[in-house]
């Protein structure tokens, strides 16, 4: 079917047996689910039950990269990640940037599978077309960064990616991320499940080349799209996604204090001008980017100074407004301890924001936080908590199991947690433009701006939307998930794609080019395809609509200040706009997805 893209094959290691094999991936299920996060979503179906615990040996780590995963085209670096997930105790999707993807491909294999347990530290080793399983017991302590240059030294440099866990998924934190060649697989805690499994990485070293079906062809497109990705996204390259900070401020969408407010008052020294003119250090690409939006920043004096680190929208927002800090270089170097010791930014930030808040009202006391004064707006407090997270000691440990254990050993503090099926938020206040709510709450993974859609653009940056709007949220919002479900599927970054045309009306050569397959016009189909398998997942899994809900204070609190002033998602509107998505999902009044409109999208009713 493919004369190019795909490799047609996977490896599987069992680390209990420390065994590898190599196993065919049908054709039919690469042109139904494309690759990466739809593919991975098929095989967590198959492979990990309702019952499974995260941390058990029954779990499994389903990597995957997407038909243009490590092709010549532009941004060409990403692949995804299906596990079951310690924080939210249910599927989750991810996906990373950094090299191990592409050489995952050019290794030939499209795909890792990851089964049992090792009764020692491991590491497995992709090289070439082989698989196996190597000894990592002097690596098991070591933090990210460290772990990834030992093993590059062992099998490389050249043409070897890394992915990588650090401290803090060995003390057992649920929000621990694996760290991709300077990038993440960041939220659900998927580090979790590789230090369950003694798993400290998995190396890929990959000489070879992914096959093309118009070989020629796709090198000029690459060409030709890496020109256009420079040039519309000049403010990623001088900004990063921090471009995104003072705009949000702003508009007054900026959750500050643990969303207590939405308009931060020291938003002047976090915002991407100030890290650009007093931080900003250079840029770093991931594999094949011409845009290289990452913005390295080091600390030059001050109590952090020698951090460096390269912190997004989202690690600002989480450390910054939320927390109340407004010290960039405490943000540089909260960004520095998480990739190190391997924690995700957002998780992080967000629940210490809640333990913040917690702290101040007398939930938790002096004693609990091993003395630390933890009040919004202390840099140096909310790093003391933050290395007691990656070390597993005091209440950070407590913290790092991630808001659905807190709930349990800490009730009381439950309606200061701000998530959707207990995954934080991201730093996007709902009360101010309504869809991202929506977005949050239907989000496959729990709340998150890409996996449920980035409708930023469409209610505040072009005002297509009315953002206070409640009619037409669940189409814009269906829209824009089955975009993200697409791309996602395809192994592209997508801060270029619209440079490959790979838009909510896909048009382009791409695919043809590079698979000798013309699916260009399936795609917006195939995400709404990949959306609805995944919510097959979640009802299996137990949720219902009460899992799409969002918490009390986004329902009942009006803002107190800035544009949206006044505002609030109440119940009545947030479930106005969530009959019309379920509606035009073909979802039941439950979110359960009707069995006739699944036979439409070709997926089995009955797995």
């Amino acid at each position: 079917m493919f004369k190019g893209g795909y490799i047609g094959r996977l490896a599987r290691v069992d680390l209990s047996r420390r065994s590898a094999s190599e196993e065919p991936i049908a054709p039919e299920v690469l042109r139904k689910y494309l690759g990466a996060r739809g593919v991975a979503a098929w095989y967590y179906r198959r492979e990990i039950g309702p019952d499974v615990d995260p941390v058990s040996p029954e779990n499994r780590i389903i990597f995957m990269t997407g038909p243009l995963t490590g092709t010549p085209l532009p941004s060409t670096t990403k692949f995804g990640l299906a596990t079951k997930s310690p924080e939210t105790g249910g599927y989750l999707c991810s996906n990373s940037s950094g090299f191990a993807g592409p050489y995952l491909k050019c290794a030939g294999f499209d795909g890792l599978v990851v089964m049992g347990r090792a009764p020692e530290p491991v590491y497995i080793l992709i090289d070439d077309g082989e698989a196996r399983v190597e000894d990592a017991g002097e690596l098991w302590d070591l933090k990210t960064a460290e772990t990834e240059q030992a093993l590059k030294k062992r099998h490389g440099p050249a043409r070897v990616g890394v992915a990588s866990i650090g401290p803090a998924a060995v003390s057992g934190a649920a929000i621990a991320c694996v760290m991709v060649d300077g990038r993440s697989f960041g939220r659900g805690g998927a580090g979790a499940v590789m230090a369950s499994k003694n798993l400290k990485a998995v190396v890929v070293r990959g000489t070879g080349e992914v096959p093309l079906a118009l070989p020629q062809e796709v090198r000029e497109l690459g060409l030709t799209a890496a020109r256009a990705a420079r040039e519309g996204k000049q403010a990623h390259t001088s900004f990063g996604t921090a471009q995104y900070t003072d705009v949000m401020n702003e508009l007054g969408c900026y959750p500050t204090r643990n969303f207590t407010t939405a308009v931060f008052e020291g938003i002047d020294t976090i915002k991407a001008t100030y890290m650009v003119d007093h931080y900003k250090t250079g840029n770093r690409a991931c594999y094949r980017c011409p845009v290289a939006c990452a913005q390295v920043c080091e600390v030059k004096d001050g109590p952090f100074k020698g951090a460096v680190s390269d912190p997004e929208y989202e690690t600002i927002g989480a450390f910054g407004g939320q927390c109340g800090i407004s010290d960039f270089g405490a943000i540089v170097a909260a960004n520095q301890f998480c990739d190190e010791y391997g924690l995700d930014t957002m998780s992080s930030g967000t629940i210490i924001a809640y333990a913040m808040e917690c702290y101040e009202r007398g939930l938790f006391a002096t004693e609990q936080t091993g003395g630390v004064d933890l009040r919004f707006g202390n840099a140096g407090a909310m790093l003391e908590v933050l290395r007691q997270m990656g070390e597993g000691k005091g209440l950070g440990r407590d913290l790092a199991s991630g808001f659905r254990a807190l709930a349990v050993r800490y009730p009381e503090t439950v309606p200061y947690m701000m998530h959707a099926k207990w995954m934080p938020f991201a730093a996007y206040e709902p009360r101010g433009f309504h869809g991202i709510g929506l977005g949050f709450g239907t989000s496959v993974r729990g709340a998150c701006h890409n996996v449920g859609g980035w409708t930023i653009r469409d209610e505040l940056l072009t005002g297509q939307y009315d953002r206070f709007a409640v009619i037409g949220k669940g189409a814009l919002v269906k829209k824009t998930q089955d975009v993200r479900g697409y791309v996602d599927s395809l192994g592209l970054c997508t801060v270029v794609r619209s440079s490959l045309g790979f838009t909510d009306n896909p048009e382009g050569k791409a695919l043809e080019y590079v698979t000798g397959v013309d699916f260009t016009r399936e795609l917006m189909e195939i995400g709404e395809r990949v959306i609805c398998l995944e919510r097959t997942i979640l009802v299996r899994e137990g949720r219902t609509r009460a899992d799409d809900m969002l918490p009390d204070r986004i329902m009942t609190e009006p803002l107190p200040e800035g544009m949206a002033r006044g505002r609030v998602l109440t119940p009545e509107m947030y479930n106005t706009m969530l009959d019309e998505y379920y509606t035009l999902r073909g979802w039941d009044p439950n979110g359960v997805p009707n069995p006739e409109r699944l036979r439409e999208l070709g997926i089995d009713p009955e797995g």
